[in-house]
């Protein structure tokens, strides 16, 4: 069991030493979207405590793809030059530096949760948000959203195949396309956001179709040797109504091995207020990732799949990995309260992980 959670993972050409994995955790701290010491210190101190691999929080690829004015972007060479520094950092410690590449669609241009989360006005700095169907309103009808042209989606693509480009330039080994909660390439997938009638609104292959064709240009500028990953949300939480729901993530899976994906990691929700969360208990969400994963090895797709969600205890996170549940754990609360986290996980479950040398004097005997 413990061998196999701290046993190295190879996609393509890229071994991740073991299957603990930082799951983005978005900061809000980003003036321009520049990174800073701060998000030097907080990804870089969880290599430091022995992640396999290090996510950055959802980059924005655009400036109108930011949920908040502070996201971390990387839309222009300057903050790709600021989060070059990170990615050697992480490298350095034995990780492997990720990056998860996005756009907030209609989430965007929001006050950080702190400050309450409304939307922001134009005259208060804020942006059009934009989406697959508008106008959605929010807060009212103060802030309409704009339904995105054919042209517009096209540039979305580009943006992240430029984004993915700089991302490469500054050291990451790791993409993620983030297509879940709520931002959106998810809502082009799910009939809560998506009532199209082109060829990006419909059936199942018209609305999964940007998500397939952002990834396949990222896969396009990614080296063969680095994977590429895709975040999804396996269901939407909502009972009544279509809706976007586990059996077509599963359906989804394949399709994403095909545009270039080399792993799938499954969240859920955040689509609408209306969704219906479980008890966020242990493992909560490690069902969506099973039933993906199951349908994966019927179909003979050759893709990784992760969990997250309820992973805070070191032999619950073996015991998923040991049995086949998933390939790999991504854990966030969990990291913020404990920046160490594998290491003494390691110790707990009698396993050999490297400490740095500057910390061995701690190392449990």
């Amino acid at each position: 069991m413990t061998d196999s959670l701290f046993s190295p993972l190879t996609l393509r050409g890229t071994e991740i030493p073991n299957r603990v994995f930082v799951s983005p955790m978005c900061q809000y701290s980003s003036p321009d979207g520049l990174a800073t010491d701060w998000h030097l210190v907080h990804l870089g101190s969880r290599a430091v405590g022995g992640a396999g691999l290090v996510l950055t929080e959802a980059t924005a690829v655009s400036p109108e793809s930011r949920i908040t004015p502070q996201d971390l972007g990387i839309w222009s060479d300057e903050q790709a030059d600021a989060l070059a520094p990170i990615a050697d950092f992480v490298r350095s410690q034995g990780s492997v530096p990720g990056i998860q590449l996005a756009h907030a669609g209609r989430k965007a241009s929001t006050r950080r949760p702190w400050e309450g989360g409304d939307p922001i006005p134009p005259a208060e700095g804020g942006w059009e948000a934009v989406a697959p169907s508008g106008p959605y309103p929010r807060d009212g009808d103060e802030q309409p959203t704009d339904r995105l042209s054919t042209g517009e989606i096209e540039d979305v693509v580009a943006d992240f195949a430029d984004a993915a480009e700089r991302a490469l330039d500054a050291g990451f080994e790791v993409a993620e396309v983030h297509a879940a909660h709520g931002y959106l390439l998810h809502e082009f997938c799910s009939p809560v956001a998506n009532d199209r009638d082109d060829e990006y609104g419909g059936s199942f292959e018209n609305r999964t179709r940007l998500l397939r064709e952002v990834t396949g240009a990222v896969r396009s500028v990614w080296p063969d040797e680095k994977p590429v990953f895709v975040r999804i949300s396996a269901t939407d939480w909502i009972d009544d109504g279509p809706g976007w729901d586990v059996e077509q993530s599963a359906r989804l899976a394949p399709m994403l091995a095909e545009a270039g994906a080399d792993l799938v990691d499954v969240s859920a929700g955040g689509i609408s207020p209306a969704q219906e969360v479980p008890r966020a208990g242990p493992s909560y969400q490690l069902p969506y990732a099973e039933a993906i994963a199951e349908h994966v090895a019927e179909t003979d797709t050759d893709v990784a799949v992760a969990t997250v969600g309820g992973i805070s205890e070191p032999e619950q996170a073996a015991e998923i990995v040991a049995n086949d549940r998933a390939d790999a754990v991504l854990m966030a609360r969990e990291f913020l309260r404990s920046p160490y986290w594998p290491l003494h996980a390691a110790h707990e479950l009698d396993a050999e992980v490297e400490w740095p040398v500057q910390y061995r004097r701690a190392k449990p005997e």
